[in-house]
């Protein structure tokens, strides 16, 4: 797990949850009648340290059950492991990792569905054309790198699908923080919706360098990665009202969970105590519910059997506190459940309003539509 560099955040909240999952099972009896016992070590954030950690984890420390840190290009390297030594493998946020590996014992358990390339930006384009009038053209903007680039596909293959116009396609480097003229080229380009795919750096220089020039189109956002994390949103607090981010979790009327309220309410000390994410949207809810499809596998099975446990789990539908998950062919989720949020009513920067209901309304997918549209861009 990522517990220092660029995933460090995400490294640590998903390590909470997963430490947390292995108490409450703990307190159960364990597995099996054995203590669970957690072997975890910091990859750093870096891709190439993987391989090597998961042969120790195999071939030293012989742990019987294989979890992935967060990110696609730290689950591929994973996954070469994981193969080699026929495990079961529970990953964490990759995107399509399993499409060139097609290994049958590979599971995803963030909700990004099959065909996620194609489909990711379909909530976005879905809200955009329920305005009224309904969008013409839209300008694509995303950070040079591989999931944004994904992202800013599937935002192309939309405005196909829809006939919309693309008045602006271009990429951006990753390290980029100021947005001045990027923003002022969108603006020129009179775009009706604007998709943005990017980093928490970059969220937060777009979504200040737009409120400085006064940017306002019908719709902005879509794919921003930021917005998930409890310090991003505390960071801009008022300045998000309008935009629109892909989320996993946001406690709506509608993602009330058998289970979910009581982990969150757990969590949050635990998080606090530690310097992680203390809301725990993103990742964590995710972690755990990983780690009880894993546990309920062994234990319907009666067995620490690889093959068992993956048919087990390629077979049923899982009862989590993420809600029910079944498994496609692939070991994606058979069917995406990636929330289109729209920020609204948010009044400072305090974090708190962010645990209440009606600060980020869900649009999208229709089964858990919690609110209405607000459009076009106000001020903040």
């Amino acid at each position: 797990m990522g517990l220092t560099g660029a995933y460090a955040g995400n490294g640590k909240a998903a390590l909470l949850a997963t430490q947390m999952w292995a108490e409450d099972q703990n307190a159960k009896g364990g597995l099996l009648g054995r203590e669970i016992q957690l072997f975890y070590y910091d990859d750093q954030s870096n891709p190439n340290l993987v391989t090597q950690i998961y042969s120790k984890l195999v071939e030293v420390d012989k742990v019987d059950i294989l979890i992935s840190g967060y990110g696609t290009n730290i689950i591929g390297p994973g996954m070469i492991i994981a193969m080699r030594s026929k495990k079961v493998f529970m990953s964490l946020a990759g995107l399509e990792v399993n499409e060139k590996f097609r290994y049958n014992k590979y599971f995803q358990i963030y909700p990004f569905g099959p065909n996620a390339h194609a489909t990711f930006a379909e909530g976005f384009f879905d809200v955009a054309m329920s305005m009224d009038p309904k969008p013409k053209t839209v300008a694509i903007s995303y950070a040079d790198s591989e999931f944004p680039y994904t992202a800013a596909l599937s935002a192309e293959a939309m405005a196909k699908k829809y006939g919309l116009k693309v008045v602006y396609n271009k990429n951006f480097r990753a390290d980029t923080v100021d947005f001045t003229s990027i923003l002022r080229a969108i603006q020129a380009s009179n775009a009706d919706i604007v998709y943005i795919s990017c980093f928490p750096p970059n969220t937060v220089g777009i979504v200040r360098g737009a409120r400085e020039i006064g940017l306002k189109p019908m719709l902005i956002g879509g794919g921003m990665v930021g917005p998930q994390y409890a310090s991003v949103k505390q960071q801009l607090g008022p300045l998000l009202n309008g935009f629109l981010s892909f989320e996993s979790f946001v406690p709506e009327p509608t993602t009330d969970f058998p289970g979910i309220k009581e982990f969150l309410g757990r969590y949050k000390p635990k998080a606090i105590a530690a310097g992680v994410d203390s809301l725990g949207y993103y990742l964590p809810p995710y972690s755990y519910a990983g780690m009880q499809i894993l546990a309920d596998a062994v234990e319907a099975t009666k067995s620490l059997d690889q093959e068992k446990i993956g048919e087990y789990i390629r077979r049923n539908v899982h009862h989590t506190i993420v809600g029910d998950v079944k498994f496609g062919p692939d070991g994606e989720w058979i069917k995406a459940r990636i929330f289109q949020v729209q920020y609204q009513n948010i009044k400072n920067n305090d974090l708190a309003q962010f645990e209440k209901v009606g600060t980020q309304v869900i649009l999208y997918p229709s089964a858990y539509v919690s609110g209405k549209l607000q459009y076009p861009l106000a001020a903040p």
